[in-house]
Parts: structure tokens; C-alpha cells; sequence
């Protein structure tokens, strides 16, 4: 899980490399492709599998739909609100809605151990966001703050963070039922994200064609579909055999820091006291939400991914 988080903690820097392409290529290129090809990753376990997938269609149309919805929102969040910003509010509230998915869903209580670590790891992420954000500075494409965009565009892209958070959640909490069903992870992972990558297609038809207009568009394309996406959920596939959902989308909080350091030391963005603190109660959260006994479980699906 915090693997896969560092390798998504790269994105944002990443599309900045290619700042002629729209946020909604960059998310249907990113888990797009990436999806397609943990359908091709899993082709043999998903043909093995196909009738228990089958049983389970409901929940497998649900998770794809989520997949498709997330970087929709998530790119377009961060271009309308700010990098920072949309970053926050996505990643964020994922734990927060994960937790009340499972708690209606499966019934299963909030302990005081995760409720500790999620509002360290929230509240980091917070603190992280308000100290890395400049004023008058231009955090998104096109909606710099202080334009004429921001009576609208700000609390769009707070929304957007929102939807996308929810999203995240919904399909890790889809994802994570069905390994507990029954089922691999790679055949989970391979049919819910490959469904999602098809019902993309549209999006990256639609609004794709910057992306091969320079070399350095295609190869921020290719990045963010082969290492964050392809990846960086085959390692989050392997993570959801063990872990619940909620503990999943807690332990992805340390994408804030890996992003806000990337800026640092790529981008050449300074962060102050204030963001450091943030990062460290980020890292601080980690310890009560790193799970005592979840990661030495086995269930039936996960014998094709040993510990």
C-alpha cells in the first residue's frame, strides 16, 4: 500500500511536464490504459475465474464505474482548485468515506486505533495543503488565483475532490469484497480496472489528441499509465487481500507527502515549516493505521501473491 502510495505521489509532478494536455486526458490516459493493462496482466486468472465474476457482476460494474469517475474528477479537481488543494480534498476524504461504507455496508465498527491515525493523517495532509498554497500564484492551468475563474472554479474543483474521494473509497471497498468473496486479486483488480479502462476509452478518444502531438506529452502518457496506474495498483491489489478498505485509503495519505516533496525537489517549489509539520503528522498517522494483525491474513483468492 504505501508502495503503490509513493508511486502515485508522482503524478502531479508528472503532469506538469505536459501542461498542453487537459486533465481529463491525463486521468483517461493514466487509469485508462492502466486499466487495460491489468485486464492483460490478469487475463489468465480473470478466464479462470469468469463465472465467479460473473456471480458477482453487480459488484464488479460498480467498482468499474468508480474507476472511470476517479481520475475524471481527481485531474479536474486539481486543475480547477490547485494541485494542492484538489490533492488534499481526493485523498483526503477517501478514508472518511471508506470508513462509512464499510460501517453501512459490512457493519464493521471504527476503532479508536484508526480514528487516531486518520485524523493525524488528515489533519497532515490539511496542514500540508494550507502551507504549500501561495497566494496569487497559479496552483491549476488556466485558474490562477486571483482570476476571474475563481468565484466558480475553486469550490468546483473542492466538489470534484469530493466525488473523487468518494470514488476511491467505492471501488477499494468493491475491490476489497471480492477478494474477500472469493476471488484473486489479480483477476479483481484485472476485471473491475479493465471494465473501467474500456468505459474510459471515450474520454481519452475525445480528448486524447494532445497527448501525441510531442514526444514529451506521449511519454508523460506513458508514465502515468505504466508505473502510478499499471503499477501502482497491482501493488494496491495485493494490499486490499489484507487490508480493509479504510486502512487502504488511510495509508495512501502519505501520497500528499511524496507529492509535496516531488514539488520541492523537482519543481523547485519551497515549502515552509508549517508544510514539513504536516508531512510529519502524515508519517505520525501511519503507526496507528498500519495494521497489527490485517497484514497476516490469508484469504481464499491470494495464494498467487505470497507475503
Amino acid at each position: 500500500m504505501l508502495a503503490a502510495s509513493v508511486l502515485w505521489g508522482t503524478t502531479g509532478t508528472a503532469a506538469t511536464f505536459a501542461p498542453a494536455v487537459s486533465p481529463l486526458a491525463i486521468g483517461a490516459v493514466a487509469m485508462g490504459i492502466g486499466g487495460l493493462l491489468q485486464a492483460l496482466y490478469a487475463a489468465r486468472p480473470i478466464s479462470s475465474q469468469w463465472r465467479d465474476l460473473l456471480e458477482q457482476w453487480r459488484l464488479v460494474l460498480l467498482g468499474a464505474a468508480a474507476v472511470a469517475v476517479y481520475p475524471l474528477a481527481f485531474y479536474t479537481s486539481m486543475h480547477l482548485a490547485g494541485v494542492t488543494v484538489g490533492t488534499v480534498v481526493s485523498i483526503g476524504s477517501a478514508p472518511v468515506a471508506a470508513a462509512v461504507i464499510e460501517r453501512w455496508a459490512d457493519k464493521k465498527p471504527l476503532t479508536r486505533r484508526w480514528l487516531a491515525g486518520a485524523l493525524l493523517g488528515v489533519g497532515g495532509a490539511v496542514l500540508l495543503s494550507v502551507a504549500g498554497h501561495r497566494p496569487g500564484g497559479a496552483d491549476a492551468a488556466g485558474a490562477g488565483v486571483g482570476s476571474p475563474l475563481d468565484s466558480w472554479a475553486a469550490p468546483a474543483g473542492i466538489v470534484l475532490g469530493l466525488v473523487a474521494g468518494v470514488t476511491y473509497a467505492l471501488y477499494s471497498w468493491a475491490a476489497h469484497r471480492l477478494i474477500r468473496g472469493g476471488l484473486s486479486s489479480r483477476a479483481t483488480m484485472g476485471a473491475v480496472f479493465g471494465m473501467g479502462g474500456v468505459l474510459l476509452m471515450p474520454v481519452l478518444l475525445l480528448t486524447g489528441r494532445p497527448l501525441a502531438e510531442s514526444w514529451t506529452s506521449f511519454g508523460v502518457g506513458a508514465y502515468m499509465a505504466l508505473v502510478p496506474m499499471f503499477a501502482g495498483y497491482v501493488l494496491f491489489g495485493w494490499g486490499l487481500a489484507r487490508v480493509r478498505a479504510s486502512t487502504a485509503t488511510g495509508l495512501s495519505l502519505v501520497e500528499t507527502v511524496v507529492a509535496a516533496a516531488l514539488a520541492v525537489l523537482v519543481v523547485g517549489e519551497r515549502l515552509p515549516a508549517a508544510g514539513w509539520i504536516g508531512a510529519a503528522a502524515v508519517l505520525a498517522g501511519l503507526v496507528f493505521l498500519l495494521p497489527r494483525s490485517e497484514s497476516r491474513m490469508r484469504t481464499p483468492g491470494t495464494a498467487d501473491y505470497p507475503a
